[in-house]
């Protein structure tokens, strides 16, 4: 019996041995294209199983992907990127890779545009009415419907769930030279308003004019400036050229252009993210999208790196502590593990954050606390003034303060703002995945490493040359002329790699412009003119900023000699932008601008485009015209 036993286990694992061998990991790779056949850059691509994203990748410059050391199974390959359809193939990985997939996304069609603004919408009504497991009633359905196909504004009747806040933006005004030559303000790189005026028009709504922020659309778009030179931090450069709204007048720019820092060179990261995790980050484009984000993220950490999450809402507390980067599966467990729920009025959150950023600190490296949340929070000061100060404090031990903004409806535009300035941070509206991957991975050198902070502009004016001025923008970066000077003064940030532009809208002397006049001096004389002003210089450009580490600032200047060119490639495109912005917001001073000459200019200067972004905004151009009674239409302006 027993030989009998002996001979059936011999015979079982011979068999076994001859069995196929276990199968190994393989590799999912493929390309994603347009309906032209051209490829698609920064699509997000994400291997699905029932329904459920277990990896995400995006497209190169080629539009290639590639996943590796994918396990044994069938997956559902998806693609998506903003104004296009999703697409997406099956997939099975076993003996050997699959062959290299093409997957074609075709521009997402007006119906489908209008079925995704009407499918938010009701999402967000639900959530605010606390119904967000349950239908929605019918007479919020019948009214969402009927707005949507009519083609009315979003907001009309979810304006009782509206509780957005935006500063009010009172327009720069033309300044005479004669009353006063000097013009000084901070350099401002946040680019929340440009995404946030996409998901508006991307929800069939014009934004209100204090949603636009004109230089920030502008800084949105990297330019092709000079490069620095030696120790510089940046490069300054400048453009004169006839105005495109008003060909009497000229447009002047000034463009700067940080010293860029190779991947592998970035130094190491001490990120503490401060969640807000109250009930109202429940729908998808909130939490759910901060915590894909930070997945993303996590793959481009390095062993140096290292990663906290703290949260707050019914209560605060600490998710997970302070991490290396390459305890991956730790920091993702803890991602995942994050849920929405309770009444946003964490006890401590940011003095917690604070703190474990601080007990981490990395002297040379990067120091930052990042707040998401959706703008209704409370993270334990009192008073806005408090919470400022307490910001302020910290900034000066060298630990800064990003914010990210979500979702709609509650988004407190106007605190976040204000936050991310005060905490030498970079404030930025994610609308999207896309946008989430821009910030936190494809920029993150501009967004995390600073290369200068308290960077002041001042431009003098040469009286011979400049007969007026207007400043496009930075509304609420205007300092005081004394300002320039003082150390003390808090001003922007530049990272590294970033590119800042402002334009000046110039009257040529003896030119009528939209101004009042200021009476005549009683008790002295104007100013008289000086030798240099035959100098044939239209202005003098000065920048002051400081070393990142640094308390004293440094000075640089240049001169504009005052002489016009044909519009270039960069300050034809910010143009564009500019016009598109004074647009949205109905500007007094718009001029001449149409939607057809902002769309034109967005073409013909749309230079090189590998990420998508300067097409996208002529889409924006469109939808925005659209949305205008008796303006262009994208049939009448599509060539």
């Amino acid at each position: 019996m027993r030989l009998f036993v002996a001979a059936v286990t011999l015979a079982l694992l011979v068999a076994g041995s001859q069995q196929i061998p276990p199968r190994t990991s393989g590799v999912v790779a493929g390309v994603i294209v347009d309906q032209f056949g051209s490829p698609v850059t920064a699509a997000i691509v994400q291997l699905r199983v029932d329904g459920r994203a277990q990896r995400s990748a995006a497209s190169n410059d080629t539009g290639e992907f590639r996943f590796e050391r994918v396990s044994p199974g069938t997956y559902e390959v998806y693609a998506t990127k903003r104004e296009f359809s999703p697409a997406s193939v099956q997939v099975t990985v076993g003996d050997a890779s699959p062959s290299p997939i093409k997957l074609t996304l075709f521009p997402a069609t007006a119906e489908q545009q209008r079925v995704k603004a009407e499918t938010q919408l009701r999402d967000e009504l639900r959530s605010r009415a606390g119904q967000a497991q349950a239908p929605a009633p019918a007479s919020v359905a019948e009214r969402v419907a009927g707005f949507v196909s009519r083609g009315a504004d979003l907001r009309r009747y979810a304006v009782d769930f509206n509780t957005e806040a935006y500063d009010r933006i009172d327009e720069n005004r033309f300044h005479r030279v004669a009353d006063d030559p000097l013009s000084t303000f901070s350099i401002d790189v946040d680019t929340a308003s440009y995404a946030n005026v996409r998901r508006f028009l991307n929800q069939g709504t014009r934004p209100a004019a204090d949603v636009v922020r004109v230089e920030e659309l502008i800084n949105y778009f990297r330019f092709d400036y000079g490069t620095p030179r030696g120790d510089e931090p940046f490069a300054v450069t400048t453009e004169v050229a006839a105005c495109p709204w008003n060909p009497r007048h000229k447009l002047a720019l000034i463009g700067l252009q940080a010293q860029p820092i190779a991947q592998e060179k970035t130094p190491p990261r001490n990120l503490v993210f401060l969640l807000d995790v109250s009930g109202s980050m429940t729908p998808p484009d909130k939490l759910p999208l901060v915590k894909t984000a930070m997945r993303m993220l996590v793959d481009t950490l390095t062993p140096s790196d290292r990663v906290a999450i703290v949260v707050y809402a019914g209560a605060s507390g600490l998710v997970l502590p302070s991490t290396p980067g390459d305890r991956k599966a730790e920091i993702q467990r803890a991602i995942a593990e994050l849920e929405p729920g309770g009444s946003t009025n964490g006890a401590a959150g940011i003095q917690l954050a604070y703190e474990i950023a601080q007990k981490s600190f990395v002297s040379n490296g990067i120091n930052r606390v990042i707040l998401a949340t959706d703008g209704d929070f409370n993270v334990g000061v009192t008073s806005q003034g408090e919470l400022l100060r307490l910001i302020e404090e910290k900034r000066e031990k060298g630990v800064f303060l990003s914010v990210l903004g979500v979702g709609t409806g509650n988004l407190k535009d106007s605190t976040m703002e204000k936050l991310a300035d005060r905490g030498n941070g970079n404030y930025s509206y994610l609308d999207s995945l896309h946008e989430a991957r821009r910030v936190l991975i494809d920029e993150a050198g501009a967004t995390l490493v600073t290369v200068a902070k308290d960077v002041k502009l001042q431009v003098e004016f040469n009286p011979r040359a400049v007969g007026a001025y207007k400043l496009i923008g930075y509304e609420n970066r205007v300092l005081q002329h004394q300002d320039f000077n003082d150390d003390k003064k808090d001003a922007g940030e530049i990272g590294a790699g970033h590119t800042v532009t402002a334009l000046y809208e110039i009257v040529p002397p003896g030119e009528e412009f939209n101004g009042s006049r200021v009476d005549p001096l009683k008790y002295q004389d104007r100013a008289k003119p000086t030798n240099a002003a035959q100098s044939g210089e239209m202005m003098t450009v000065k920048v002051r900023y400081k070393q990142p580490d640094g308390t004293e600032s440094k000075l640089m200047t240049r001169t504009v000699p005052n002489r016009s060119v044909d519009l270039t490639a960069n300050i034809g495109f910010a143009a564009a932008v500019a016009e598109f912005g004074m647009l949205l917001r109905n500007s007094e001073f718009k001029g001449q601008a149409t939607w057809s000459t902002a769309l034109d200019l967005a073409r013909r200067f749309r230079g090189e485009d590998r990420d998508g972004y300067r097409g996208e905004l002529a889409r924006l151009i469109e939808l925005a015209a659209a949305l205008e009674t008796n303006e262009v239409t994208p049939q009448q302006t599509r060539r």
